[in-house]
């Protein structure tokens, strides 16, 4: 009996041993802001895309499909246009987000490791996600209306309408809001020392401050999805890659560029619509 009692208290010592090891390992984890940052902007991301593959699969997987515009005009079609709009903001904001994110996760880390209260980077980028899917379901919306209106076929109409939104959003790139906006997106510190808060309602206040100002930066380019193609997955991830390395950089030189390329492609659209 007493060799019995024994094993069992060895058994229980050992359960409560692993239990103690993993809770420790657990919170270590949940403790290190980076790699939250980090898993965040790489799970999000990765759910946008597989979104967006899962809803464009009944199309044949080659170049013309992925760069032929999807044209909603049934009310049934709102219902999938609008979680379409929703994978696209997490596919290409997302990493656009990254640098605002990982700024924040630095502070955070840092708090943490003087043994400060800190809110968990989840709550910032569920502020931010907010934000956009907010405006996913706004431009859902107006994707629904444009082609209800017919106003999003493939003629004529079509080329200048699209013109007209590479004009404007080229002609954006150069405006003072826009480098304003741009600068805040660039460099991140300034607004989290300033606005630091280690309160839950406060952090996710702070995610929708930095989407509102991702949105004022980057909805110009946003609307030049519908100049190529809702469902346009080149130019997509071709658009998400220009507003990620727009706010890695630090110069308006880059931007410049940009406006400059929108302008022009869209003045051979608006003279290729009237020709």
């Amino acid at each position: 009996m007493g060799y019995r009692f024994a094993v069992t208290d060895f058994v229980n010592e050992h359960r409560l041993t692993s239990l103690s090891a993993t809770e420790t390992r657990l919170s270590g984890a949940l403790s290190q802001p980076r790699r939250i940052a980090f898993g965040c902007v790489a799970t999000l991301t990765g759910l946008g895309w597989l979104a967006l593959g899962f809803i464009s699969a009944g199309s044949p997987l080659n170049w013309q499909a992925l760069c032929q515009p999807v044209v909603t005009s049934g009310w049934s079609d709102l219902a999938l246009t609008a979680p379409m709009w929703m994978a696209m903001t997490l596919a290409m904001m997302l990493p656009a987000a990254g640098p605002m994110i990982l700024t924040y996760a630095e502070i955070a880390d840092t708090a943490a490791r003087k043994r400060e209260p800190v809110v968990s980077t989840l709550v910032l980028t569920a502020g931010y996600v907010a934000v956009w899917l907010g405006v996913a379901l706004v431009a859902a919306s107006l994707q629904f209306t444009l082609a209800r209106a017919g106003l999003l076929d493939g003629g004529s109409v079509g080329r200048l309408i699209g013109g007209t939104i590479f004009l404007g959003a080229g002609l954006y790139q150069f405006s003072a809001f826009k480098q304003a906006c741009l600068t805040i997106c660039q460099r991140p510190f300034p607004f989290f020392f300033s606005n630091w808060t280690t309160e839950t309602s406060g952090v996710f206040q702070l995610g929708m401050r930095q989407g509102l100002v991702c949105l004022g930066c980057c909805w110009a380019m946003m609307l030049v999805m519908f100049a190529v193609g809702a469902m346009n997955v080149v130019w997509m991830a071709g658009l998400g890659v220009l507003m990620t390395i727009e706010k890695l950089t630090t110069t308006p030189r880059f931007s410049e560029i940009v406006g400059f390329a929108f302008v022009a492609i869209g003045f051979g659209m608006v003279v290729s619509s009237v020709v």
